[in-house]
């Protein structure tokens, strides 16, 4: 740098202490930035879609699965092949032409059926058309009669039957298909014109009104269960620059509903579960779900696989610790346990093998507490080392992390509420922004009646075929207790 001589012994300390202090905060501002990049789905909380982001390097590939655990089908686990049925037509093929005898084969004494063998098939879809008359009749007393339509003909001379509205509301809410290329498919389909776009797109309106007494009993029944997932993703909906949305979601083993609002605790109220929970709340540890206002709720069990995340990111950031796998190694041999414990129908994991693993657990979180000391300073606004506040949080609320090692009702990670919203990411994908806030919450809704419907074992076109109909399937109640 020019100039260096001519400046004081005092002047150049003052610019080395510049330059150091600059150097520092570059260091640190480094240190983040390859902490965020290094941020995947095997150690954090992002989705595998952001895995193949530029700039962020591959995940580290999982553990192989046990050698003797082969692809497939697994034992004991439900079976989709084909099945002999009884045919709905039966095609006879018999030799034709003529014997070497000269004999016509078509004359000859038939010896019954060598072999079968089924095609299974859809048959052409075409539209049919259903004229229904209503007719007048006059008595033999001169009073006139008129007759009346079934309850599922609309009253307007041309309307579109249940089956394609049906089609019409699985298309869009539970296969994510736009509305033009509803039109289209269901155009090729029959051979002839589809619907219009507005029949299409008003059909998510007229089926969430179908389906809003049902969806009420849903929220009803997931609020009476002993245990329940809830979770939050973001949804793109209104115009650019609009506020951020998020669909929440509250699932049971038999039961899914969803609602449209914000990440804060009135929309948390308003999503209509939390506040008169009484079970279980099996969650990601965002700060709300702890909040006191849900004062009904008995007890909490944070998501495992999020744990095992977190302490994947404690191993990547402190490489020569051992606590993060010792952790980890626990966790995973508790869930294993748990999985074995729920097949044999046990209230509990048995405390001789939950015993040590808790202790192994226990240990880990000791060590790393000692080793990951915490940053002093206001907490608000303090940032602590990676790996501190799980550290505390596992030390502070170890019962809200192995509660399920107690009581085999209560799920170790949150997996089925994160499966149950998948779908809304899928939807945001094939839409890019969906425009009314309204009309989300409809498909919502009706995503609510047709998940739960499919947990519990009903198809989902015959469901939606009710509630269009005007006789929506209701959820099975649960036994008196």
């Amino acid at each position: 740098m020019a100039g260096l001589e001519e400046l004081s012994r005092e002047e150049l300390i003052a610019l080395v202490e510049r330059l150091l202090e600059s150097n520092a905060k570059l260091t640190e501002r480094v240190k983040q930035l390859e902490r965020q990049v290094s941020r995947d789905s095997a150690n954090s909380s992002m989705p595998p879609s952001t895995d193949d982001l530029p700039g962020r390097a591959t995940p580290a590939a999982k553990p192989a699965k046990r050698a003797d655990r082969k692809r497939g089908k697994q034992k004991g686990a439900p079976g989709s092949a084909m099945s002999w049925a009884v045919p709905d037509t039966t095609v006879p093929h018999r030799p034709s032409g003529n014997c070497g005898c000269g004999a016509d084969l078509a004359f000859a004494e038939d010896l019954g059926v060598e072999r079968s063998h089924q095609v299974h098939d859809l048959p052409e879809v075409r539209l049919t058309v259903w004229q229904h008359d209503v007719h007048r009749v006059r008595c033999a007393c001169g009073t006139e009669h008129l007759g009346s339509l079934p309850d599922e003909v609309p009253d307007s001379p041309l309307s579109y039957g249940p089956n394609l509205r049906s089609l019409v509301v699985y298309l869009l809410v539970y296969q994510h298909v736009p509305v033009q290329r509803c039109v289209q498919l269901i155009a090729d389909l029959t051979g002839g014109k589809g619907p219009s776009g507005g029949f299409v797109h008003g059909m998510l309106t007229r089926c969430a009104r179908a389906v809003n007494e049902v969806e009420a009993v849903i929220r009803s029944l997931i609020t009476m269960a002993h245990v329940a997932g809830f979770d939050e993703t973001t949804l793109r909906v209104g115009p650019a620059g609009s506020r951020r949305r998020y669909v929440l979601s509250a699932s049971t083993e038999t039961a899914t509903v969803y609602h449209l609002g914000g990440r804060d605790l009135d929309s948390f109220a308003d999503a209509g579960i939390l506040p008169g929970f009484a079970g279980i709340a099996v969650h990601d540890r965002y700060s709300n779900y702890f909040h006191s206002r849900w004062e009904n709720l008995a007890g909490h069990q944070a998501c495992v696989a999020h744990l095992l995340r977190d302490f994947a990111d404690a191993a990547e950031t402190y490489p020569d610790e051992h606590w993060p796998k010792q952790a980890q190694r626990a966790l995973r041999g508790l869930i294993k346990a748990w999985h074995q414990a729920r097949e044999k129908r046990l209230a509990e994991i048995d405390p001789r093998v939950s015993g040590p693993l808790i202790t192994e657990f226990d240990n880990a979180v000791k060590v790393g507490i000692s080793r990951v000391p915490r940053v002093p300073g206001p907490p608000s606004s303090t940032a602590q080392r990676p790996g501190r506040e799980l550290l505390e949080f596992c030390r502070d609320r170890q019962g809200d992390v192995l509660r399920f090692s107690g009581d085999t009702r209560v799920w170790p990670t949150n997996n089925i509420s994160e499966r149950n919203l998948r779908p809304t990411k899928t939807q945001q994908k094939i839409s890019g922004r969906l425009t009314s806030e309204d009309i989300t919450q409809d498909r919502l809704n009706i995503r609510s009646y047709i998940d739960t419907a499919r947990k519990q074992g009903v198809n989902v076109m015959t469901a939606l075929r009710q509630a269009i109909t005007g006789n929506p399937w209701q959820p099975a109640l649960p036994p008196p207790i």
